[in-house]
Protein backbone atom coordinates (compact mmCIF):
# COMPACT_ATOMS: atom_id res chain seq x y z
CA UNK A 1 0.00 0.00 0.00
CA UNK A 2 3.03 2.25 -0.19
CA UNK A 3 2.04 5.61 -1.60
CA UNK A 4 -1.70 5.07 -1.21
CA UNK A 5 -2.94 8.21 0.54
CA UNK A 6 0.66 8.59 1.74
CA UNK A 7 -0.04 6.12 4.54
CA UNK A 8 2.85 3.96 5.71
CA UNK A 9 1.08 0.62 5.46
CA UNK A 10 2.23 -2.45 3.67
CA UNK A 11 -0.74 -3.87 1.73
CA UNK A 12 -3.80 -2.37 0.02
CA UNK A 13 -6.19 -4.12 2.40
CA UNK A 14 -8.49 -2.08 4.64
CA UNK A 15 -10.63 -3.40 7.47
CA UNK A 16 -14.05 -1.80 7.13
CA UNK A 17 -14.99 0.41 10.09
CA UNK A 18 -18.31 -1.30 10.87
CA UNK A 19 -20.00 0.53 13.75
CA UNK A 20 -20.99 -1.97 16.41
CA UNK A 21 -18.36 -4.49 15.26
CA UNK A 22 -14.96 -2.80 15.00
CA UNK A 23 -12.96 -2.27 18.19
CA UNK A 24 -9.59 -0.75 19.12
CA UNK A 25 -8.17 -4.26 19.52
CA UNK A 26 -9.32 -5.23 16.03
CA UNK A 27 -8.10 -2.04 14.36
CA UNK A 28 -4.70 -2.29 16.07
CA UNK A 29 -4.24 -5.96 15.18
CA UNK A 30 -5.07 -5.34 11.51
CA UNK A 31 -2.69 -2.39 11.33
CA UNK A 32 0.05 -4.32 13.11
CA UNK A 33 -0.29 -7.07 10.48
CA UNK A 34 0.49 -4.59 7.70
CA UNK A 35 -2.99 -3.61 6.54
CA UNK A 36 -5.12 -0.61 7.59
CA UNK A 37 -7.32 -1.11 10.64
CA UNK A 38 -10.31 1.11 11.27
CA UNK A 39 -12.75 2.28 13.92
CA UNK A 40 -16.45 2.82 13.21
CA UNK A 41 -17.28 6.01 15.13
CA UNK A 42 -20.50 7.01 13.38
CA UNK A 43 -22.61 6.05 16.39
CA UNK A 44 -20.17 7.54 18.93
CA UNK A 45 -19.98 10.93 20.55
CA UNK A 46 -16.79 12.98 20.59
CA UNK A 47 -15.68 11.79 24.04
CA UNK A 48 -16.18 8.13 23.15
CA UNK A 49 -14.35 8.68 19.86
CA UNK A 50 -11.36 10.15 21.67
CA UNK A 51 -11.30 7.17 24.00
CA UNK A 52 -11.43 4.66 21.14
CA UNK A 53 -8.62 6.42 19.27
CA UNK A 54 -6.48 6.59 22.40
CA UNK A 55 -7.03 2.89 23.16
CA UNK A 56 -6.05 2.00 19.60
CA UNK A 57 -2.90 4.12 19.83
CA UNK A 58 -1.97 2.32 23.02
CA UNK A 59 -1.93 -0.94 21.02
CA UNK A 60 -0.20 0.19 17.81
CA UNK A 61 2.00 2.96 16.50
CA UNK A 62 0.90 2.19 12.94
CA UNK A 63 -1.69 4.22 10.99
CA UNK A 64 -5.39 3.44 11.28
CA UNK A 65 -8.62 4.98 10.02
CA UNK A 66 -11.89 6.17 11.54
CA UNK A 67 -15.31 6.45 9.92
CA UNK A 68 -18.15 8.93 10.47
CA UNK A 69 -21.74 9.25 9.25
CA UNK A 70 -22.85 12.27 7.23
CA UNK A 71 -26.57 11.52 7.01
CA UNK A 72 -29.11 14.30 6.82
CA UNK A 73 -30.60 14.93 10.27
CA UNK A 74 -33.91 13.10 10.61
CA UNK A 75 -37.06 14.89 9.49
CA UNK A 76 -39.62 14.30 12.23
CA UNK A 77 -43.10 13.08 11.30
CA UNK A 78 -45.09 12.24 14.45
CA UNK A 79 -47.83 10.47 12.49
CA UNK A 80 -45.37 8.17 10.70
CA UNK A 81 -43.46 7.48 13.90
CA UNK A 82 -46.60 6.65 15.84
CA UNK A 83 -47.89 4.39 13.06
CA UNK A 84 -44.56 2.56 12.91
CA UNK A 85 -44.55 1.90 16.65
CA UNK A 86 -48.10 0.60 16.34
CA UNK A 87 -46.98 -1.81 13.59
CA UNK A 88 -44.12 -3.02 15.79
CA UNK A 89 -46.31 -3.37 18.87
CA UNK A 90 -47.33 -7.02 18.26
CA UNK A 91 -43.64 -7.99 18.11
CA UNK A 92 -43.05 -6.38 21.51
CA UNK A 93 -46.24 -7.91 22.89
CA UNK A 94 -45.01 -11.38 21.89
CA UNK A 95 -42.27 -10.87 24.48
CA UNK A 96 -44.65 -9.42 27.10
CA UNK A 97 -43.30 -5.93 26.52
CA UNK A 98 -44.50 -2.57 25.26
CA UNK A 99 -42.96 -0.59 22.38
CA UNK A 100 -41.28 2.75 23.15
CA UNK A 101 -43.58 5.71 23.69
CA UNK A 102 -41.60 7.71 21.15
CA UNK A 103 -38.47 7.68 19.01
CA UNK A 104 -35.20 9.53 19.48
CA UNK A 105 -32.40 10.48 17.11
CA UNK A 106 -29.95 8.16 18.79
CA UNK A 107 -26.77 9.74 17.43
CA UNK A 108 -25.66 12.89 15.70
CA UNK A 109 -24.63 13.23 12.11
CA UNK A 110 -21.11 14.59 11.66
CA UNK A 111 -22.81 17.41 9.77
CA UNK A 112 -24.00 18.73 13.16
CA UNK A 113 -21.20 17.52 15.44
CA UNK A 114 -18.59 20.25 15.89
CA UNK A 115 -17.24 18.51 19.00
CA UNK A 116 -16.35 15.48 16.85
CA UNK A 117 -14.53 17.73 14.39
CA UNK A 118 -12.50 19.22 17.24
CA UNK A 119 -11.67 15.75 18.54
CA UNK A 120 -10.46 14.56 15.13
CA UNK A 121 -8.30 17.62 14.57
CA UNK A 122 -6.65 17.08 17.95
CA UNK A 123 -6.30 13.30 17.69
CA UNK A 124 -5.27 13.28 14.00
CA UNK A 125 -6.07 9.73 12.86
CA UNK A 126 -4.30 8.86 9.62
CA UNK A 127 -7.50 8.60 7.59
CA UNK A 128 -11.09 9.73 8.12
CA UNK A 129 -13.77 8.24 5.89
CA UNK A 130 -17.38 9.31 5.51
CA UNK A 131 -20.57 7.36 4.86
CA UNK A 132 -23.97 8.63 3.60
CA UNK A 133 -22.48 11.76 2.06
CA UNK A 134 -19.95 14.51 2.63
CA UNK A 135 -19.40 17.02 5.41
CA UNK A 136 -19.45 20.74 4.83
CA UNK A 137 -16.58 22.27 2.85
CA UNK A 138 -15.22 24.05 5.92
CA UNK A 139 -14.99 20.77 7.84
CA UNK A 140 -13.20 19.10 4.95
CA UNK A 141 -10.76 22.01 4.81
CA UNK A 142 -10.13 21.86 8.57
CA UNK A 143 -9.40 18.13 8.49
CA UNK A 144 -7.09 18.47 5.50
CA UNK A 145 -5.28 21.36 7.18
CA UNK A 146 -4.65 19.01 10.13
CA UNK A 147 -2.88 16.62 7.77
CA UNK A 148 -5.60 13.95 7.80
CA UNK A 149 -6.28 11.94 4.64
CA UNK A 150 -9.95 11.80 3.64
CA UNK A 151 -12.15 9.31 1.78
CA UNK A 152 -15.88 8.74 1.32
CA UNK A 153 -18.19 5.99 0.12
CA UNK A 154 -19.89 6.20 -3.26
CA UNK A 155 -22.51 3.91 -4.76
CA UNK A 156 -22.55 5.66 -8.15
CA UNK A 157 -20.38 7.68 -10.50
CA UNK A 158 -22.34 10.84 -9.64
CA UNK A 159 -21.57 10.46 -5.93
CA UNK A 160 -17.93 9.64 -6.69
CA UNK A 161 -17.55 12.76 -8.78
CA UNK A 162 -18.91 14.84 -5.92
CA UNK A 163 -16.31 13.26 -3.62
CA UNK A 164 -13.51 14.06 -6.05
CA UNK A 165 -14.78 17.63 -6.56
CA UNK A 166 -14.83 18.15 -2.79
CA UNK A 167 -11.08 17.51 -2.69
CA UNK A 168 -11.02 14.17 -0.90
CA UNK A 169 -8.06 11.85 -1.36
CA UNK A 170 -9.90 8.65 -2.29
CA UNK A 171 -13.33 7.17 -2.97
CA UNK A 172 -14.67 3.89 -1.59
CA UNK A 173 -16.69 2.10 -4.28
CA UNK A 174 -19.46 0.41 -2.27
CA UNK A 175 -21.06 -2.35 -4.31
CA UNK A 176 -24.56 -3.63 -3.66
CA UNK A 177 -22.98 -6.79 -2.19
CA UNK A 178 -21.68 -4.91 0.86
CA UNK A 179 -22.99 -5.63 4.32
CA UNK A 180 -24.47 -2.89 6.46
CA UNK A 181 -25.94 0.38 5.32
CA UNK A 182 -25.93 1.51 1.73
CA UNK A 183 -23.86 4.65 1.51
CA UNK A 184 -26.20 6.48 -0.84
CA UNK A 185 -26.07 10.22 -0.30
CA UNK A 186 -29.87 10.56 -0.28
CA UNK A 187 -31.77 7.86 1.60
CA UNK A 188 -34.74 7.81 -0.79
CA UNK A 189 -32.87 8.45 -4.06
CA UNK A 190 -33.05 5.83 -6.84
CA UNK A 191 -30.30 3.24 -6.42
CA UNK A 192 -28.94 1.46 -9.49
CA UNK A 193 -27.55 -1.25 -7.21
CA UNK A 194 -24.23 -1.55 -9.02
CA UNK A 195 -22.02 -4.48 -8.05
CA UNK A 196 -18.56 -3.81 -6.69
CA UNK A 197 -16.69 -4.94 -9.82
CA UNK A 198 -18.51 -2.81 -12.42
CA UNK A 199 -18.69 0.14 -10.02
CA UNK A 200 -14.97 -0.06 -9.28
CA UNK A 201 -14.09 -0.18 -12.96
CA UNK A 202 -16.42 2.70 -13.82
CA UNK A 203 -14.88 4.87 -11.12
CA UNK A 204 -11.31 3.95 -12.02
CA UNK A 205 -11.98 4.95 -15.63
CA UNK A 206 -13.58 8.27 -14.72
CA UNK A 207 -11.74 9.60 -11.67
CA UNK A 208 -8.25 10.88 -11.01
CA UNK A 209 -8.20 9.90 -7.31
CA UNK A 210 -7.65 6.36 -5.95
CA UNK A 211 -10.60 3.98 -5.76
CA UNK A 212 -11.02 1.41 -2.97
CA UNK A 213 -13.34 -1.52 -3.76
CA UNK A 214 -15.82 -2.60 -1.09
CA UNK A 215 -18.60 -5.16 -1.08
CA UNK A 216 -18.59 -8.94 -0.81
CA UNK A 217 -14.78 -9.22 -0.81
CA UNK A 218 -13.68 -11.88 1.67
CA UNK A 219 -10.29 -13.28 0.59
CA UNK A 220 -7.15 -12.73 -1.44
CA UNK A 221 -8.82 -13.79 -4.69
CA UNK A 222 -11.43 -11.06 -4.27
CA UNK A 223 -8.81 -8.48 -3.34
CA UNK A 224 -6.77 -9.42 -6.43
CA UNK A 225 -9.83 -9.09 -8.68
CA UNK A 226 -10.36 -5.55 -7.41
CA UNK A 227 -6.69 -4.65 -7.88
CA UNK A 228 -6.73 -5.99 -11.44
CA UNK A 229 -9.65 -3.68 -12.20
CA UNK A 230 -7.51 -0.73 -11.16
CA UNK A 231 -8.54 -0.34 -7.53
CA UNK A 232 -5.88 1.06 -5.21
CA UNK A 233 -7.12 -1.19 -2.43
CA UNK A 234 -9.96 -3.32 -1.11
CA UNK A 235 -12.05 -2.81 2.02
CA UNK A 236 -13.37 -5.86 3.89
CA UNK A 237 -15.98 -5.73 6.65
CA UNK A 238 -17.93 -8.98 6.95
CA UNK A 239 -14.63 -10.88 6.79
CA UNK A 240 -13.74 -9.51 10.26
CA UNK A 241 -17.10 -9.93 12.06
CA UNK A 242 -16.24 -13.37 13.45
CA UNK A 243 -12.80 -12.35 14.75
CA UNK A 244 -12.48 -12.64 18.54
CA UNK A 245 -11.65 -8.90 18.70
CA UNK A 246 -15.02 -8.05 17.15
CA UNK A 247 -17.79 -6.67 19.36
CA UNK A 248 -20.41 -8.77 17.54
CA UNK A 249 -22.40 -10.83 20.02
CA UNK A 250 -22.42 -14.63 20.10
CA UNK A 251 -25.71 -14.91 18.20
CA UNK A 252 -24.40 -12.68 15.40
CA UNK A 253 -21.24 -14.79 15.10
CA UNK A 254 -23.22 -18.03 15.13
CA UNK A 255 -25.63 -16.78 12.48
CA UNK A 256 -22.70 -15.78 10.29
CA UNK A 257 -20.70 -18.98 10.69
CA UNK A 258 -23.34 -21.69 10.95
CA UNK A 259 -26.21 -20.37 8.86
CA UNK A 260 -26.76 -20.55 5.10
CA UNK A 261 -25.29 -17.06 4.65
CA UNK A 262 -28.40 -15.63 2.98
CA UNK A 263 -28.60 -11.84 3.22
CA UNK A 264 -31.40 -9.37 2.61
CA UNK A 265 -31.63 -5.63 2.09
CA UNK A 266 -33.98 -4.11 4.64
CA UNK A 267 -35.11 -0.71 5.89
CA UNK A 268 -37.13 -2.12 8.76
CA UNK A 269 -34.24 -2.26 11.23
CA UNK A 270 -32.91 1.28 10.94
CA UNK A 271 -34.90 3.32 8.42
CA UNK A 272 -32.23 3.11 5.71
CA UNK A 273 -31.48 0.32 3.26
CA UNK A 274 -28.95 -2.08 4.78
CA UNK A 275 -27.82 -5.63 4.04
CA UNK A 276 -28.35 -8.05 6.93
CA UNK A 277 -28.22 -11.79 7.49
CA UNK A 278 -31.72 -13.10 6.93
CA UNK A 279 -33.48 -13.35 10.30
CA UNK A 280 -36.88 -12.81 11.90
CA UNK A 281 -36.60 -9.03 11.60
CA UNK A 282 -35.74 -9.04 7.89
CA UNK A 283 -38.57 -11.49 7.17
CA UNK A 284 -41.00 -9.34 9.12
CA UNK A 285 -39.76 -6.29 7.22
CA UNK A 286 -40.35 -7.97 3.87
CA UNK A 287 -43.90 -8.88 4.87
CA UNK A 288 -44.62 -5.47 6.39
CA UNK A 289 -43.28 -3.51 3.43
CA UNK A 290 -41.00 -0.50 3.43
CA UNK A 291 -43.68 2.19 3.36
CA UNK A 292 -43.89 4.72 6.14
CA UNK A 293 -40.72 3.67 7.94
CA UNK A 294 -39.53 6.59 10.08
CA UNK A 295 -36.38 8.41 9.00
CA UNK A 296 -32.93 7.08 9.90
CA UNK A 297 -31.83 6.84 12.69
CA UNK A 298 -35.25 7.24 14.36
CA UNK A 299 -36.38 3.81 13.18
CA UNK A 300 -33.12 2.40 14.53
CA UNK A 301 -34.16 3.51 18.02
CA UNK A 302 -37.18 1.21 17.77
CA UNK A 303 -35.14 -1.56 16.13
CA UNK A 304 -32.58 -1.55 18.92
CA UNK A 305 -35.33 -1.56 21.57
CA UNK A 306 -37.00 -4.54 19.90
CA UNK A 307 -33.72 -6.45 19.68
CA UNK A 308 -32.97 -5.80 23.36
CA UNK A 309 -36.46 -6.96 24.33
CA UNK A 310 -36.19 -10.11 22.24
CA UNK A 311 -32.68 -10.96 23.50
CA UNK A 312 -33.85 -10.63 27.09
CA UNK A 313 -36.42 -13.32 26.28
CA UNK A 314 -33.83 -15.56 24.60
CA UNK A 315 -34.73 -14.68 20.98
CA UNK A 316 -31.77 -13.52 18.84
CA UNK A 317 -33.48 -13.12 15.48
CA UNK A 318 -34.09 -9.37 15.69
CA UNK A 319 -30.49 -8.15 15.70
CA UNK A 320 -28.80 -5.89 13.17
CA UNK A 321 -26.61 -8.74 11.94
CA UNK A 322 -25.07 -6.79 9.07
CA UNK A 323 -23.27 -8.95 6.51
CA UNK A 324 -22.34 -8.86 2.85
CA UNK A 325 -23.09 -11.42 0.17
CA UNK A 326 -19.72 -13.08 0.79
CA UNK A 327 -20.89 -14.17 4.26
CA UNK A 328 -20.48 -17.93 3.57
CA UNK A 329 -16.74 -17.31 3.18
CA UNK A 330 -16.33 -15.91 6.71
CA UNK A 331 -13.53 -17.29 8.88
CA UNK A 332 -13.29 -17.14 12.67
CA UNK A 333 -9.64 -16.12 13.05
CA UNK A 334 -7.89 -13.51 15.18
CA UNK A 335 -7.89 -10.20 13.31
CA UNK A 336 -4.13 -10.03 12.91
CA UNK A 337 -3.94 -13.62 11.72
CA UNK A 338 -6.74 -13.03 9.23
CA UNK A 339 -5.06 -9.87 7.93
CA UNK A 340 -1.80 -11.78 7.48
CA UNK A 341 -3.61 -14.59 5.69
CA UNK A 342 -5.31 -12.08 3.37
CA UNK A 343 -1.87 -10.70 2.47
CA UNK A 344 -0.53 -14.18 1.71
CA UNK A 345 -3.62 -15.10 -0.33
CA UNK A 346 -3.31 -11.88 -2.32
CA UNK A 347 0.38 -12.49 -2.97
CA UNK A 348 -0.38 -16.00 -4.20
CA UNK A 349 -3.24 -14.84 -6.42
CA UNK A 350 -1.15 -12.06 -7.96
CA UNK A 351 1.76 -14.41 -8.58
CA UNK A 352 -0.55 -16.89 -10.27
CA UNK A 353 -1.66 -14.37 -12.90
Amino acid sequence: MTGFLNLAVGWPILQAPMAGVSTPAMAAAVSEAGCLGALGLGASGAQAARGAIERTRALTARPFAVNLFCHAPAARDPAVESAWLARLAPLFHAFSAQPPQGLSEIYKSFLEDDAMLEALIEEKPALVSFHFGLPQAEKIAALKAAGIALAASATSLEEARRIEAAGLDAVIAQGIEAGGHRGTFAADAPDAGLGVLPLTRILVKNLSIPVVAAGGIMDGAGITAALKLGAAGAQLGTAFVACPESSADAAYRAALLSGPGATRMTRAISGRAARCLENRFTRWGEAAGAEDVPAYPLAYDAGKALNATAKAAGETGFGAQWAGQGAPLARALPAGELAGLLIEETKAALNAL
